[in-house]
């Protein structure tokens, strides 16, 4: 595994046990061949149900649209900003191998 690879798993603090699934889940549909969409709707359902069980809990007064509203308003980032392990054709791609 690569120095930024080692790097990433001692920040989250935590050791993949599978490598390819890791560099799959950091590869963006733009940089080529296999890419984490499939494992990002995944993740995007995830984080939604996370995300509206917290607003629902700390909004008990708001209606479904407001919190809908508000789930979606962390939506939408740049990619970029997604840090130095993310391979995307939109930012340089690091090396994984």
């Amino acid at each position: 595994m690569s120095v930024s690879l080692d790097r990433l798993e001692r920040q989250l603090g935590y050791q993949f046990k599978d490598q390819d699934l890791m560099v799959l889940a950091l590869t963006h549909r733009s940089f080529a061949g296999r890419n984490n969409e499939r494992l990002e709707f995944l993740g995007d359902a995830i984080l939604n149900f996370v995300a509206g069980e917290a607003l629902f809990e700390r909004f008990p007064q708001a209606r479904e649209g407001q919190l809908s509203r508000l789930r979606a308003s962390g939506e939408g980032r740049d990619p970029g900003r997604a840090g130095p392990w993310f391979r995307s054709g939109r930012v340089p791609a690091p090396r994984f191998r």
